[in-house]
C-alpha cells in the first residue's frame, strides 16, 4: 500500500476518534450548520434559533479571534414545529480556516472548516461504506481498521426456493451465488434495491469520470488501474450476474434467509438461505444495470477481459425474458400462502413496473444504439418527475437518455421534453427554499420525511446537479449544496447523518455489525435514515413527532436510524459530483 493512501488511512480512522470525542463534549447551542465545512467560493449558511433577528460573529477556532460579523435574516416559523429561525450568512468569507458561529458567549456553533475539497473525505467514507458492506470476503485490518471482521456469508450453496423452482433448477437444488452487499443493517441480498443503488453509482461515474481517476478509498482493489468506483460496484454486480437464471433469463428477486438474523456478527449467521422467485421488476431493474455496466467496462476490458461482454449479454437475455414476462409482479404474502418456508425479510413489492420499463429500455437504447428499444415505452414527460426511489426509478431513465441525446441523435422533440420535465422538477425544489426555516431545499413538504428522508435530500441534490448540467445556472449548485449542509448537520436534530463525521454524529444506528462488534464507534461512511415521524418501529427514545425532528439516534429505530445501500449510493454522488464540480469553479 502506498505511502500516501496509509496516511490518508490514518487521519481519517483519527478524525473519526476525534469527532466521536467531541460530540459527547460539547452542548447543543441550537445553531445548526454543516459540521464538516465549506468551499471558500461556496454558500455558506448557519441557522440560528430565536424569535429576533441576532448579531452573530464567526470566529477563529485556535484564537477566538473574530473573522466575519453580521446580522441574520428575519425569522421564519417552522411550518412542523412552530419554532422560529434565522438564516446567518456569511458566504463573503472566503478565508480557508477553522471557524464556529457565535451569537453570544454562551451559544456557539460546532467547529467547521473552509478549505478546497471540504467535502472529499465525506466522499470517500461514504464509498467505502460499500466495502464494508461486503459479502463473502474477510476485511481484514489493512483496509477495514478497527472494524475488521471475519467473512461473512459464503453463499456458496443456495437452495432454491420453491417459488423459483423450474424445470433446470428444481425446488431445493442448490446455486453458487456470492459476492454482493448486504443491504441494509440486515443480512439479505435484493435485486430491486441493488438496482438503484448501482445505476446511481455507474451515473455517477459517467456523469464525471475524470474525478474518479485518483479516487482512492484503500480497498483490495486500490492498486489495479480500474477506479476504485468500480471496483466497488464490479463486487456487487459479480453477484447480480448470479442472479439470472441461465435458461430463461428470469432474475430472482431477492437472496435471502426465511426470517432476519438477530444482531450478530455477519460469520456468525449460519441459516439456510435462497432464492426466490423471478420478477418483472427485478429482472428490468437487472437488465438497466447490465446495460449501463456493459457500456462502462467496455474501456476496461484489458483489466476485466470478458465482463463487459457477459454484462450485455446478460441484459440481452433479461430483456428477451421480461417481454414475454411483462408483469410478474412480487407479492410476498401471497407467495407464503403457496410456498414454504415463509419468507418475512423485506419484501422491495412493486405494483406497477412501467416505471422500470423507461429505465431499462433507456439503458439498452444507449448500450445499443438501436431507438427500437423505445418501441411501446411511454416516457411519461406529460407528468411530474418523481424522484428515483428504489419503487420509482423512471428519472434514472430520463437522466441516461438526457446524458447521451447527442450520441444518440435522439429526436429533438423527445429530448426536449425529458429536458423540460428534469427543470421543471428543478425549478419546483428551488422555488422559495430560501424561506425554508434551514434555508435547504429538503423539507419544503412533509413528504419529504418519509422513510430514508436522508436519501430524499440526497436524491434532490442530485436532480439539482442533473438541471445544473443543463443549464449551467449555479443556483442549482448552490441548492444542491444546501442539501448536503443538510445532511451533515444543518437540520432540525442537529444531527450529523453520516457515520463518523461530525461534531454530533450517529453513535447508534440500526446495523448489525455495528450493534454486535463491541466497537463504541459504527462503521463509518453509512447513512441513517433520517427524521421519519412515521415512526414505524415503535421505539420509545423518540423526542420529537414534529416531522423533521422524528429521529432518534438508538439501534431500535430502523424507521430513522437504519441504513441502506440505496441511501448511501444518492450520498456517494452527492458528495464527489460536488467535489467535482466545485474544484472545477476555483
Amino acid at each position: 500500500m502506498p505511502a500516501v493512501s496509509k496516511f490518508f488511512k490514518s487521519l481519517f480512522f483519527v478524525s473519526v476518534a476525534f469527532a466521536s470525542a467531541l460530540s459527547a463534549q460539547i452542548p447543543d447551542s441550537g445553531i445548526r450548520v454543516n459540521q464538516i465545512g465549506f468551499y471558500p467560493g461556496g454558500r455558506k449558511v448557519a441557522i440560528i434559533p430565536g424569535e429576533k433577528n441576532a448579531a452573530f460573529s464567526v470566529k477563529e477556532a485556535s484564537s477566538g479571534k473574530v473573522v466575519f460579523k453580521g446580522k441574520s435574516g428575519e425569522p421564519v416559523t417552522n411550518p412542523y414545529s412552530g419554532k422560529k429561525t434565522q438564516t446567518a450568512d456569511f458566504s463573503d468569507f472566503r478565508k480557508a480556516g477553522k471557524y464556529y458561529i457565535e451569537v453570544n458567549a454562551n451559544s456557539k456553533s460546532p467547529v467547521f472548516e473552509i478549505k478546497d475539497r471540504v467535502h472529499k473525505e465525506a466522499a470517500l467514507a461514504s464509498l467505502k461504506g460499500f466495502y464494508y458492506q461486503r459479502v463473502s470476503i474477510d476485511l481484514p485490518e489493512k483496509y477495514a481498521g478497527k472494524w475488521a471482521r471475519p467473512a461473512g456469508h459464503p453463499d456458496d450453496k443456495i437452495l432454491i426456493h420453491a417459488s423459483a423452482a423450474s424445470a433446470g433448477r428444481p425446488e431445493n437444488a442448490v446455486i453458487s451465488s456470492p459476492r454482493g452487499w448486504y443491504d441494509a443493517g440486515d443480512y439479505n441480498k435484493y435485486i430491486v434495491n441493488s438496482g438503484i443503488t448501482m445505476g446511481t453509482l455507474l451515473s455517477l461515474y459517467e456523469d464525471f469520470p475524470a474525478y474518479f481517476e485518483d479516487f482512492n478509498t484503500n480497498i483490495p482493489e486500490s492498486t489495479n488501474a480500474v477506479p476504485d468506483l468500480l471496483d466497488e460496484i464490479i463486487w456487487n454486480l459479480r453477484w447480480m450476474l448470479t442472479m439470472q437464471d441461465p435458461e430463461d433469463g428470469g432474475v430472482y428477486h431477492k437472496l435471502t434467509n426465511p426470517r432476519f438474523d438477530g444482531m450478530i456478527m455477519p460469520d456468525a449467521a449460519k441459516n439456510p438461505r435462497y432464492v426466490v422467485q423471478k420478477g418483472t421488476a427485478a429482472t428490468l431493474d437487472f437488465v438497466a444495470v447490465m446495460a449501463q455496466s456493459a457500456r462502462i467496462l467496455k474501456n476496461f476490458n484489458a483489466q476485466l477481459p470478458g465482463l463487459a461482454d457477459s454484462c450485455s449479454v446478460a441484459a440481452v437475455k433479461g430483456w428477451q425474458w421480461a417481454k414475454k414476462n411483462p408483469a410478474v409482479m412480487y407479492d410476498q404474502n401471497e407467495l407464503n400462502k403457496q410456498f414454504d418456508p415463509d419468507i418475512v425479510t423485506g419484501a422491495y413489492g412493486d405494483k406497477n413496473v412501467s416505471d422500470e420499463w423507461i429505465w431499462a429500455a433507456a439503458e439498452m437504447y444507449a448500450l445499443t444504439k438501436k431507438p427500437e428499444y423505445l418501441d411501446g415505452i411511454v416516457l411519461e414527460t406529460e407528468r411530474a418527475m418523481p424522484l428515483p426511489t428504489w419503487s420509482q426509478v423512471k428519472a434514472l431513465g430520463y437522466y441516461t437518455l438526457l446524458r447521451f441525446a447527442d450520441e444518440l441523435k435522439m429526436e429533438s422533440k423527445r429530448s426536449a421534453d425529458l429536458k423540460k420535465n428534469v427543470l421543471a422538477f428543478s425549478d419546483d425544489l428551488i422555488k422559495g427554499y430560501q424561506k425554508q426555516p434551514y434555508h435547504t431545499v429538503m423539507g419544503k413538504s412533509e413528504k419529504d420525511y418519509s422513510w430514508g428522508s436522508s436519501s430524499v435530500a440526497a436524491n434532490q441534490g442530485i436532480a439539482l446537479l442533473y438541471a445544473y448540467k443543463l443549464t449551467k445556472d449555479a443556483r442549482y449548485v448552490n441548492a444542491a449544496l444546501e442539501n448536503l449542509d443538510y445532511l451533515l448537520g444543518r437540520n432540525a436534530t442537529g444531527y450529523s447523518f453520516l457515520t463518523g463525521f461530525g461534531t454530533k454524529q450517529v453513535m447508534h444506528p440500526h446495523h448489525r455489525p455495528s450493534i454486535a462488534d463491541g466497537i463504541d464507534e459504527p462503521v463509518p461512511g453509512l447513512l441513517s435514515g433520517g427524521p421519519n415521524p412515521g415512526q414505524q418501529d415503535k421505539c420509545t427514545t423518540y423526542t420529537s413527532k414534529f416531522a423533521d425532528e422524528s429521529f432518534t439516534d438508538d439501534d431500535c429505530s430502523y424507521a430513522s436510524n437504519e441504513i441502506a445501500i440505496n441511501w448511501n449510493a444518492p450520498m456517494v454522488y452527492l458528495a464527489a459530483a460536488l467535489e467535482a464540480i466545485m474544484s472545477k469553479s476555483k
